[in-house]
């Protein structure tokens, strides 16, 4: 589904800001913070926060805290978990780890340790 499609579906209404917002998280291979976008975009932190607000509210992201306070977001696609080194504080998405629990709708599995550069 195009981004402009998801939008309309979901009543948001169409900027350009936002939608820019949705593709660069829809070409990201890992979750994104506003510090790795900041450059990619032309709104102030306040406005990306509350566009990222209001997609989670809407049911199109995930988002996250990391163990260095950064709030991670990215598509609503299939559930998986999400390494976070705690020494260089990269985040990588793990897709092969069955986080399927009877009776519990999972959202976003945050798992922090060391990575094997850090180690």
């Amino acid at each position: 589904m195009h981004i402009e499609d998801l939008l309309k579906k979901k009543n948001i209404k169409l900027t350009s800001a936002r939608v820019t917002l949705l593709k660069l998280l829809e070409a990201a291979q890992k979750p994104l913070s506003y510090e790795d976008i900041k450059e990619s975009i032309s709104m102030d932190k306040a406005t990306f926060y509350r566009n990222m607000t209001k997609f989670e509210q809407e049911g199109l992201l995930n988002a996250f805290e990391s163990n260095n306070k950064m709030r991670y977001f990215e598509l609503k696609l299939t559930p998986h978990a999400h390494f976070v080194c705690i020494v260089c504080h990269r985040v990588e998405c793990i897709k092969n780890i069955d986080i399927s629990l009877a009776d519990y709708e999972i959202h976003t599995v945050v798992i922090n340790g060391k990575c094997k550069n850090c180690i």
